[in-house]
């Protein structure tokens, strides 16, 4: 069955003009309720205002200026005179709750008790029971709050004024929505007609480009609707092919992002495991150039810096490797470890660039075992160490321990340095990151350092923590499973 649009037009614009009329009145009646209701609270803002002026009047007149003292023998007189001032009848009430202002006490209503509550809060508040209005304002004195004050209002005529206002609208929204009807009628009849000449033309254009669904509808819309769609169909193909390739090319860039990503920290990586073992030798360096004669620094010197130059040529080795491979992840062999043993490799071969900064060291070290890769325990430890020296204050102390607590080897480097920032603590082990740039650079850090000791740990399945740090110094904590647990 088909259903005319002009019969649809009609039915719509009629409700549409009744929705309309509707809400314009329903929003006119609403601004009167709440200019009426703005009006009574300003009205009875000033009363209060009032009242606590004359309160403290009164007060100042008394020989003895106690405000609860005065409003439990005076409370009645008072509440007369306020009556007198602003006009309206009052009820006086103590900082208990108690009335004042009448004997025997007024009996109360749940909403005026539970409202009276509200204000005994230095709180203002007023409750609406049927047509009558209760205001309670906070009688007080400075900042401290000694009573409340009652103020009754009688609706009535606000109530009539209202009514008055929605029985107008009632015979003038009728006019207006049949005047209105009349007009928008012969004034859609024509957007009637267009529609139904648009539908013949739509018919000669179908392979046209317009985006549509099917309008269920029995009249002329829905067969243009119809016709619409058909001609969609080649835009929706379209736009799907255009899909489908903004997909691949977004895709195509993520991968680059991440091949990115992954070759810069792959350089960074590789940088900082150079740049270890040549801390070592330069340490050894500086402490020839102090102490030039000494030959059995120099024997240990030798022995050390051939060492590290063979972990250089390893590692060089190993990027080479990487290269090849195009991974991004070193090797590692774990074996039986002597904790103890390997900070005291670590501390002696940092020990030129702690004389160089007058940096002592008292250690607590026990006798410990852990299943780790000896180079990348080495570098965790030698990067720990590093920066306890390099943040550290001049002719400051570091503090080595270790202890064995449940299958676990806890290691434990703390420092009188310069501490790290609370706010940014949390992003230390980041790579790249560092607290302070210029510093940073002074000092050669590249920000890398506690990233890689985080993952090398990690991977060997320990972990590294931050535990403490302010402006006294910082405490790093690594554990590793004990050598045979089962963790291990």
């Amino acid at each position: 069955m088909r259903i005319s649009i002009k019969l649809k037009f009609s039915v719509f614009l009629v409700f549409l003009l009744l929705l309309t009329v509707f809400i314009l009145s329903l929003l006119v009646l609403e601004g009167i309720k709440k200019n009426q209701q703005a009006q009574l609270e300003q009205f009875f803002s000033q009363q209060a205002a009032t009242a606590n002026v004359y309160f403290i009047q009164t007060l100042m007149g008394e020989s003895r200026k106690v405000p609860q003292t005065y409003l439990a023998s005076n409370g009645r007189d008072f509440a007369r005179q306020l009556e007198l001032i602003t006009g309206q009848s009052v009820v006086l009430y103590d900082q208990e709750g108690t009335v004042l202002s009448s004997d025997p006490p007024l009996a109360m209503s749940g909403g005026i008790r539970q409202t009276l509550d509200f204000a005994l809060n230095n709180k203002t508040a007023y409750l609406i029971e049927n047509d009558s209005l209760y205001y309670f304002a906070p009688l007080r004195i400075g900042d401290g709050q000694v009573g409340v004050i009652q103020f009754y209002y009688s609706l009535t005529d606000n109530l009539a004024f209202y009514n008055q206002i929605k029985l107008m609208f009632i015979y003038i929204g009728a006019s207006v929505f049949i005047l209105s009807f009349i007009l928008a009628y012969f004034y859609f009849n024509s957007f009637a007609s267009g529609i139904i000449k648009l539908n013949r033309i739509v018919d000669q254009i179908r392979a046209g480009n317009l985006v549509s669904t099917v309008l269920r509808r029995k009249d002329e819309i829905g067969q243009l609707s119809k016709g619409i769609h058909m001609m969609s169909e080649q835009i929706m193909k379209t736009m799907r092919d255009k899909d489908e390739e903004r997909e691949k090319l977004a895709l195509a860039v993520r991968k680059l992002s991440q091949l990115d990503q992954q070759q810069k920290q792959f350089i960074g990586n590789v940088t900082h495991e150079f740049k270890t073992p040549l801390t070592s030798i330069k340490s050894y360096i500086d402490l020839l150039d102090m102490y030039p004669d000494d030959d059995k620094l120099l024997d240990t010197a030798k022995a050390n810096i051939l060492g590290d130059t063979q972990r250089l040529y390893e590692m060089v080795e190993k990027v080479l490797h990487l290269s090849a491979l195009e991974k991004y992840e070193f090797e590692f062999h774990k074996e039986k470890l002597d904790v103890r043993q390997e900070l005291l490799t670590v501390l002696d071969s940092l020990k030129g660039k702690m004389d160089k900064f007058g940096i002592t060291v008292e250690t607590d070290l026990i006798e410990a075992y852990v299943d780790a890769d000896k180079e990348h325990l080495s570098i965790v430890l030698m990067n720990l160490m590093d920066n306890a020296i390099k943040y550290n204050k001049t002719r400051g102390r570091i503090f080595v321990k270790t202890e064995l607590s449940a299958d676990q080897v806890i290691i434990e480097i703390a420092d009188t340095g310069i501490g790290i920032p609370s706010d940014v603590a949390h992003k230390i082990f980041d790579p790249f990151f560092t607290v302070d740039r210029s510093r940073s650079r002074e000092i050669g850090s590249t920000g890398l350092g506690l990233s890689l000791a985080k993952q090398y740990t990690e991977s060997q399945g320990g972990s590294l923590t931050l535990v403490h740090t302010d402006s006294e110094g910082t405490l790093f904590r690594i554990v590793f499973p004990a050598y045979g647990s089962s963790e291990a």
